[in-house]
């Protein structure tokens, strides 16, 4: 079991993974503030807002269906 900030963290990088980008890179392309994504991705904020969601989407130019399309989605418990 993981929680859901865990799995979107892990699916954020899985992503940057494919693409062969940084977090960095990812910011940039979504428009968010570096800060924004990387306090999230160090753990320092928690569960990110939809409309941040949906800017790292546009990041990887996927829906939000395909981003929780994955497997790592499957055993999210809640904190």
């Amino acid at each position: 079991m993981m929680s859901l900030e865990n799995a979107i963290r892990k699916r954020i990088n899985k992503l940057a993974k494919e693409r062969k980008i940084t977090i960095n890179k990812v910011s940039t392309l979504s428009g968010l503030p570096h800060t924004t994504l990387l306090l999230f991705m160090n753990g320092e904020t928690h569960n990110p807002k939809i409309s941040t969601l949906l800017h790292i989407c546009e990041a990887f130019d996927i829906t939000l269906m395909e981003f929780f399309d994955d497997n790592v989605f499957n055993d999210v418990r809640d904190e």
